[in-house]
C-alpha cells in the first residue's frame, strides 16, 4: 500500500533513498507498480521510473523534480539519467545526451528530451543523491518545508516574537502590566515602511548571505595583499577584522592529477595505486578505472584531522570546471614537471603553486628526478616506484604500498598545517 508521506511522493528523495538502499530503479513502460518491470528497457522507450524502495511506485520519467537549472524544472528522465553517467567525461556524457534524444524523438521512442546538465550541476546533484550533502543550492525545498516554515514565521509575528509591532504598555508608569496588539493590525503595521538609521540603510533589514562574494573577491584582494608596501588591516582594530563564518559541514578535500600522458599515475589507475597500494600502468587492463572518467571518488582514514571517520577524497586532472572557493580544498597537485600543467591553475607559476599546495612527483626507481622538480625545492615530494613488469606478480610489488603511505603521509601533514579539521575545512587566508 502506497503511503500519504510526502518524503515519500517526491521523485528526487525516492531517487536518493534508492541510491542508499542499492536498491535497483528500473525504467518501465507502464504505469502499474504490480507488474513486475522489464530490467531491458531502456530510457528511450521507458516512460516511467520504477522503485521499489521503501514500496513500489512509478513515477513518469517527465515528471519536473525540484532540481532547477538556469530557472527551469529538470525532469525525472535527465536527473535519472545524469546518476547513470556519473563516471563519465563531458563529452561522452554531451554526446550520449544527444544520441538519447535522437531516440526519444525517432520511431519508437518515448518523445520528451533530455536536458544536459552543466559541470557543477552534475557534481552538486551526484553529491546529494549519493548522501554526501544534506543540501543543494539547486534544489528547492519541498512544499511542506516552506510551509511550516512559512507557518512557524507566522506564529511567531502573532505572538509578537518577531515582526509587526511590539508590546505598548498600559496603565501607571512602573507597571509590568503589558497589552498587545491585536495580531492583524501587527500584520498590517509590520508592511509599513520603516525608518532607520544608518546602520539599517547599509546593511538592510532581511538576513542576505554575502558570503559567495567574500569568496569571489578574496581571488583578488589575495593579490592586492601580496604586493610589497601594500597597506595591511591593524588586527588590533576588531571593526576591520572579518572572521570566516563557519560551515556546518566538512568540503571534500580536492588532489589534482597531471593530464600528460607521460604521467605514471592518470585517472585510469591513480585510485587502484592510492587505495590498494599496487601500482598498474595507466594502460593496462587491471588499472581499475576508466581513462574517459573525468572525477573520481575515494576514503582514507586520517587520524590526526579526524580519528573515527574516512575523508572523502575528489580526483580531477583538470580545473576548468573549478568555483573560486575550489582552490582552497586543492590538498595536492600529482606532477610531471611539465610546467604548462599549471597554465589553467590559480597560481600559474611552480613556485607559487607549490607554497600554497603539496606537490608530488612520482617516478621510476633508479631513475633521475626531473631538473624542473628538483628546482621547486621543499614544496614537492618526489617519490618512485619499480618500474613495471607483466611477469611480476602483485604480491612482489610490497615496495608500492610505502610509496603510497609516504604520500597519504605528507598529504595528512599538509592539511593539518592548513588548519583542516574533523569539523571543518582550512583556513581562510
Amino acid at each position: 500500500m502506497e503511503s500519504a508521506d510526502p518524503l515519500s511522493s517526491d521523485p528526487l528523495l525516492r531517487l536518493r533513498q534508492a541510491i542508499a538502499a542499492e536498491s535497483p530503479v528500473i525504467p518501465t513502460s507502464s504505469d502499474d507498480a504490480s507488474i513486475t518491470p522489464d530490467t531491458h528497457l531502456g530510457l528511450a522507450v521507458a516512460t516511467h521510473l520504477h522503485f521499489s524502495t521503501p514500496f513500489p511506485h512509478r513515477f513518469p520519467l517527465d515528471t519536473p523534480t525540484r532540481f532547477f537549472s538556469a530557472d527551469r524544472a529538470v525532469d525525472l528522465r535527465s536527473i535519472f539519467f545524469a546518476w547513470l553517467k556519473k563516471d563519465v567525461a563531458i563529452p561522452e556524457y554531451v554526446a550520449s545526451a544527444q544520441q538519447l534524444n535522437d531516440e526519444l524523438s525517432g520511431s519508437g521512442g518515448a518523445g520528451g528530451k533530455v536536458q544536459n546538465l552543466v559541470f557543477v550541476e552534475r557534481l552538486d546533484l551526484i553529491t546529494w543523491l549519493e548522501g554526501a550533502s544534506e543540501d543543494s543550492e539547486y534544489i528547492k525545498p519541498l512544499a511542506s518545508e516552506a510551509s511550516a516554515a512559512a507557518a512557524a514565521g507566522s506564529a511567531q509575528v502573532a505572538s509578537g516574537a518577531t515582526g509587526g509591532v511590539p508590546t505598548v504598555a498600559s496603565g501607571p508608569a512602573g507597571a509590568n502590566v503589558g497589552k498587545t496588539i491585536d495580531p492583524r493590525l501587527a500584520e498590517i503595521y509590520n508592511g509599513e515602511r520603516r525608518l532607520g538609521d544608518r546602520n539599517t540603510v547599509l546593511r538592510g533589514i532581511k538576513p542576505t548571505e554575502f558570503s559567495h562574494v567574500r569568496k569571489t573577491a578574496e581571488m583578488f584582494l589575495g593579490r592586492s595583499r601580496a604586493r610589497p608596501g601594500h597597506a595591511s588591516i591593524n588586527p588590533s582594530n576588531p571593526a576591520l577584522v572579518s572572521l570566516p563564518k563557519k560551515g556546518g559541514r566538512r568540503p571534500d578535500p580536492i588532489i589534482l592529477l597531471s593530464p600528460s600522458a607521460s604521467s605514471l599515475l592518470r585517472m585510469s589507475n591513480i585510485k587502484s595505486f592510492l587505495e590498494s597500494g599496487v601500482y598498474v600502468p595507466a594502460d593496462s587492463a587491471l588499472a581499475g578505472s576508466s581513462n574517459s572518467a573525468n572525477i573520481l571518488h575515494i576514503t582514507r582514514l586520517l587520524p590526526s584531522i579526524d580519528p573515527t571517520k574516512a575523508i572523502r577524497f575528489i580526483l580531477v586532472d583538470t580545473p576548468e570546471q573549478f568555483k573560486p572557493d575550489y582552490w582552497a580544498r586543492v590538498v595536492a597537485v600529482f606532477t610531471t614537471g611539465q610546467t604548462w600543467q599549471f597554465k589553467s591553475y590559480k597560481w600559474q607559476q611552480a613556485p607559487d603553486l607549490f607554497r600554497n599546495v603539496l606537490g608530488v612527483y612520482v617516478g621510476w626507481r633508479g631513475e633521475d628526478v626531473p631538473s624542473t622538480v628538483k628546482g621547486w625545492g621543499r614544496g614537492v615530494m618526489s617519490t618512485a616506484v619499480e618500474k613495471w613488469s607483466a611477469h611480476q606478480a602483485a604480491q612482489s610489488r610490497w615496495r608500492d604500498r610505502e610509496v603510497v603511505e609516504s604520500i597519504w603521509g605528507q598529504i595528512e601533514e599538509a592539511m593539518r598545517s592548513r588548519g583542516w579539521s574533523k569539523d571543518s575545512g582550512p583556513r581562510v587566508k
